[in-house]
């Protein structure tokens, strides 16, 4: 078989339930395939989007779904809702639990209440073997402290913003790091340094749409269409070839989701 035709593009990270899409979700997603994506994993934040991300799963079988609560709707965090990401996690179409961790940047809810919910959320992870996706901003060190006590849990640092040797800690635990627009930016030049640092096995791509797009395009909403300028930096950064770059992390993403069909 061709190896274009064996690999293709995933965005491992992106909110299509977003009111962003209201008007042109169905024409946009449908336009994927012709530009070789594939899989699309939809990231929840809270229990409603948890929800809604299931949903668009039941809708286009190449999107998958995450299903978990943002530091930021940490407060959501309660029995009834543990629960009821207990039952979704055993979805076929449920990949990950996500996106869960710290965001000091706001004080609120207090950093009490993030760790709770996250050390909730990484418990939920290991009872169903399944890897997280990460948001930690402004909280390094108590994010790789908090996972370095779930060992057996792997996943990926979304849109990865700390230091060289930050994310080599976090690599040796197991995790990727999520590469996104914010690599094309002209003053990304410790993710620049980051991305030249690691190995061609500890990243995947991911957009965040509908935040975070890249350059030509930053300031605009984005989409799982954008992929190819973050394609194209990596590869610019890392001196090889743009199928390279999309047939590892096409592997790359196949290993972080292991549920993924």
């Amino acid at each position: 078989m061709d190896k274009k035709e064996e690999f293709y593009i995933i965005d491992t990270h992106a909110h299509y339930d977003d009111e962003a899409f209201e008007d042109d979700r169905e024409e946009l997603l449908k336009s994927f395939e012709a530009n070789d994506i594939k899989r699309v994993v939809n990231i929840g934040a809270s229990m409603e989007s948890s929800r809604s991300s299931l949903e668009l799963t039941r809708k286009y079988p190449f999107v998958y779904a995450a299903v978990g609560i943002h530091p930021s709707s940490s407060e959501e965090l309660d029995e009834e809702s543990i629960s009821i990401l207990k039952d979704m996690l055993s979805d076929e179409k449920v990949v990950a639990v996500g996106e869960i961790g710290l965001d000091y940047y706001y004080d609120e809810p207090s950093r009490d209440i993030q760790r709770k919910c996250f050390i909730a959320q990484l418990d939920l992870a290991k009872r169903h073997v399944l890897p997280v996706v990460i948001h930690s901003r402004d909280a390094a060190k108590d994010t790789l402290d908090i996972l370095k006590e779930y060992k057996g849990v792997k996943g990926v640092i979304h849109c990865y913003s700390y230091s060289q040797e930050m994310a080599k800690e976090f690599i040796k635990l197991g995790y990727v790091l999520g590469i996104g627009g914010v690599s094309t930016f002209k003053n990304a030049k410790k993710l620049e340094d980051t991305i030249k640092d690691i190995s061609f096995k500890d990243f995947v791509l991911e957009t965040d749409c509908p935040y975070l797009s890249p350059v030509p395009n930053r300031g605009k909403r984005n989409s799982s269409l954008n992929l190819t300028y973050i394609i194209d930096r990596i590869s610019e950064i890392k001196g090889v070839s743009r199928d390279f770059i999309i047939e590892q992390s096409f592997e790359n993403a196949r290993r972080l989701y292991p549920k993924m069909k």
